[in-house]
């Protein structure tokens, strides 16, 4: 009799115990994340849900107290408009951290957000970085990942998360070539097996639109505007690329005029704003030509017959893939939700990680 029950215990305490590892592997499995660490936005996926959180990469710091007032959406609305005490800042520039500590708290905030509060297990991260960082930019991002709570940080390269979220065959040996435009940096790469052929990285993007707009706005109208309105205006009246409908529209500014120093309103029209972002248009386009000219004849044929993916924020810009299929001759395709490729591309490998794994460029320490 004792020997049946000891034997029923064992059974039972062996079955107890598997149940409970299986269910905290599945738990936090599904807690899982993918982040698009991205210089103007940070995207959040979560295993088996999906996108969850879409806010603006800025924090706002009372500098007094040392804490966080704001991160995020209310963060953003704080830029320029703050009193002295208080300074709103984004904590990643050209798509690498400036400033670690805020962006370790910026992280944590978000982390926390995503789970409710509820910090139980702690997730494992897939994190999306342009690829022209170096050593030392890759380990703070991982570092300010550890400390915001992640169990294990994995780090891939934002074209190849891109290239995955919008649907290209990776996996297949065949030719893929993307370009994705964010906020801070320009990735133009060619993929092929799950590996990157051929990438560049050029940190000339979407803040360096806005800046070449608001510097045009300075110089000829002798209008200061700030950054917010400098992407109303890329947003509302940019176009790269002449389209004869386009060049219709106007846009009325607000700023403050530098002779008089009293609030002026200025009209302007899409022509002069595709004029002012010239420079900084040109600078991405010499490097999609520099990365086509190193690619292999073989993987140039299947370009030439799929044609070049554009993602990222900058992908929005009105006419981009006609400046750019009119630059290189051949046909450009605009993926379905550019903001989010880089943010899908780190879930599907989350969801899909064995048959994935190849594609990281930084593994856990």
């Amino acid at each position: 009799m004792n020997s049946c029950n000891q034997s029923f215990l064992y059974c039972w305490t062996k079955v107890t115990e598997a149940t409970v590892v299986n269910f905290f592997g599945r738990f936090s499995a599904s807690r899982d994340m993918g982040i698009d660490l991205g210089t103007a936005n940070t995207l959040v996926y979560v295993s088996g849900k999906g996108i969850v959180l879409q806010e603006p990469s800025v924090v706002a710091m009372d500098q007094r107290e040392g804490v966080p007032l704001a991160v995020g959406e209310e963060a953003k609305r704080m830029l320029g408009r703050t009193p002295g005490n208080i300074v709103a800042s984004r904590p990643l520039r050209d798509g690498v951290i400036a400033d670690f500590d805020i962006a370790e708290l910026m992280l944590k905030h978000f982390i926390t957000k995503v789970h409710d509060g509820r910090q139980l297990v702690s997730p494992r991260v897939v994190i999306g970085i342009p690829s022209g960082v170096t050593g030392v930019e890759r380990r703070a991002v991982m570092d300010a990942a550890t400390q915001a709570g992640a169990r294990e940080v994995f780090l891939i390269d934002e074209p190849v998360a891109a290239a995955i979220g919008a649907g290209l065959p990776v996996q297949e040996p065949t030719g893929n070539m993307i370009i994705d435009i964010g906020g801070g940096t320009t990735e133009v790469a060619i993929l092929s097996l799950q590996g990157t052929v051929l990438s560049e990285s050029v940190r000339v993007a979407g803040d360096e639109l806005s800046e070449a707009i608001m510097q045009y706005m300075k110089k000829v109208h002798n209008l200061v505007i700030g950054e917010r309105t400098s992407e109303e205006i890329k947003i509302a009246v940019g176009s790269a690329y002449p389209n004869r409908e386009l060049d219709e529209e106007t846009m009325e500014v607000r700023g403050l005029h530098l002779l008089s120093g009293l609030p002026q309103i200025v009209t302007i029209k899409t022509p002069e704003i595709r004029e002012s972002m010239a420079e900084p248009l040109a600078v991405i386009i010499d490097a999609v030509k520099r990365t086509l000219e190193r690619t292999p004849p073989e993987l140039a044929s299947d370009i030439i017959d799929r044609g070049i993916m554009l993602a990222g924020g900058g992908a929005l810009l009105r006419g981009l893939d006609a400046l750019i299929s009119h630059e290189t001759g051949i046909v450009v395709h605009v993926a379905a939700d550019p903001l989010s490729c880089v943010v899908l591309g780190t879930g599907r490998v989350l969801e899909n990680f064995k048959e994935l794994e190849r594609v990281f460029s930084t593994r856990p320490r």
